[in-house]
């Protein structure tokens, strides 16, 4: 199934995320290094930390008490989407693999 959905068109240009997602990709892009210390690179592949945390934000920012709802809520909402980074064809994560990723990253000490 092929879609074309432009997100960045639709989102707003004065919607507060935009600014805060700039903020966000400056602080990952400086964290790069520490995230490929945490992720083997043979395997199944896992959320991309970046990702992982932009969803968090995501949960914080919109009081979203669980990772089952901010999965589903990512799963319909085109601002969510483009705010973490997937496209509209990309599956959201089951909540539990969403979980394990993000004891992952706690464990790493870089998200606390």
């Amino acid at each position: 199934m092929f879609s074309y959905v432009d997100l960045e068109a639709r989102v707003r240009r004065d919607h507060p995320l935009r600014a805060i997602r700039t903020i966000v990709n400056e602080a990952l892009s400086a964290l790069e290094r520490e995230f490929a210390a945490l992720y083997s690179p043979i395997g199944r592949p896992s959320i991309p930390p970046e990702k992982l945390l932009r969803a968090m934000l995501l949960q914080a920012f919109y009081s979203i008490r669980s990772e089952r709802l901010l999965m589903e809520r990512l799963e319909y909402d085109l601002l969510f989407r483009w705010f973490v980074g997937i496209g509209v064809d990309d599956a959201a994560w089951d909540h539990s693999v969403f979980s394990k990723n993000r004891d992952r990253l706690l464990d790493g000490d870089i998200a606390t």
